[in-house]
């Protein structure tokens, strides 16, 4: 199956984004798989300072390759440098009902959060981000997609493009399927989803006193005053990480927490150190990537060559349909 993902380089990765790394490398071992930095999806919101995008792209690109994505068997590759993703977003917008795009859920809502933000994203790009990820998927004759359950809509969009392209002028792509990672959703040290707009998030490259204090500052049971207080897990956010990354302990720290045999402050040294036993490895690959002079942009190159051939192959077959 051919798979297709990107991500937006708009800041540094963190633990929420390492389930969905974890997901691709999973792919990556049976599969053809395409993996983008999505810079032109970066320029919806961050429009107004460009400069950022090239440093976060390499930075991105740094943590995929230390998680384990590797250039050897998936093409990596930026999104802006294989223009054709935007001639078929073109042609694409030339017979997508303005009413496919309006009804996306994820649109008006994070249009109002980042209007919460001072962000101003009502522009054409923003309404037309779903157009352009179908464009990015189907220009690869991708099959399956990697995504969040918040992005699902996001797919059937692009399933319903490809029908209409099929129906109008020739059977050209296929309609991809989501792909859902296994840990659905990472909270924040808050208990909100984790997003680097929130502010609440662990970077996947913390060091180990930075994971303590953050971990020190998660949100627990409200209700739990003292130590040997009974405790409520289930709406704990520290005991939801648990959960997560230390399913080994897990039921142990649960019958602990309910009947007041730990307290907040032990379950959070404990976790503390499941997460630096998750991220430490990462640190340290990542670490020796990044003295590889040079290595980075040549990973990107041969990518970029690759994606760029595929999707020229497709772009001959839609202008063939098109007679164009």
């Amino acid at each position: 199956m051919r798979i297709l993902s990107g991500m937006r380089p708009t800041g540094r990765l963190h633990l929420g984004h390492l389930s969905v790394l974890e997901n691709w490398l999973r792919l990556q071992a049976t599969n053809e798989c395409f993996f983008f930095v999505a810079d032109w999806h970066a320029l919806t919101t961050e429009y107004e300072k460009p400069q950022m995008i090239r440093e976060f792209t390499r930075e991105m690109v740094a943590d995929w390759l230390a998680v384990g994505i590797d250039p050897e068997k998936s093409v990596v590759f930026i999104q802006s440098r294989v223009p054709h993703h935007a001639e078929l977003h073109l042609i694409f917008s030339m017979f997508t009902p303005l009413s496919w795009l309006e009804r996306v859920p994820t649109y008006k809502d994070q249009v109002r959060k980042l209007a919460e933000l001072g962000k101003d994203i009502t522009t054409y790009g923003f309404l037309g981000y779903p157009l352009l990820q179908a464009a990015d998927i189907l220009i690869y004759l991708a099959e399956g997609v990697p995504v969040g359950e918040d992005q699902l809509p996001h797919i059937e969009l692009c399933r319903e493009v490809a029908r209409r392209f099929n129906f109008l002028y020739a059977p050209v792509f296929p309609e991809p399927q989501g792909i859902l990672a296994e840990i659905k959703l990472v909270p924040g040290i808050d208990g909100q989803k984790m997003s680097k707009s929130y502010h609440n998030e662990i970077p996947l490259t913390a060091s180990a006193e930075e994971i303590g204090r953050l971990v020190n500052r998660m949100v627990t049971d409200p209700a739990r005053i003292h130590k040997d207080d009974p405790g409520h897990p289930e709406v704990c956010t520290v005991f939801k990480y648990h959960e997560i990354y230390n399913q080994v302990e897990v039921a142990e720290i649960e019958a602990a927490c309910r009947a007041g045999r730990i307290g907040c402050v032990g379950c959070k040294k404990k976790l503390a150190a499941i997460l630096d036993g998750v991220l430490g490895p990462v640190r340290e690959r990542r670490a020796a990537l990044v003295t590889r002079n040079g290595y980075i942009e040549e990973v990107l190159h041969a990518g970029c060559e690759k994606a760029r051939q595929v999707a020229g192959e497709t772009l001959d077959r839609v202008r063939a349909a098109l007679n164009m």
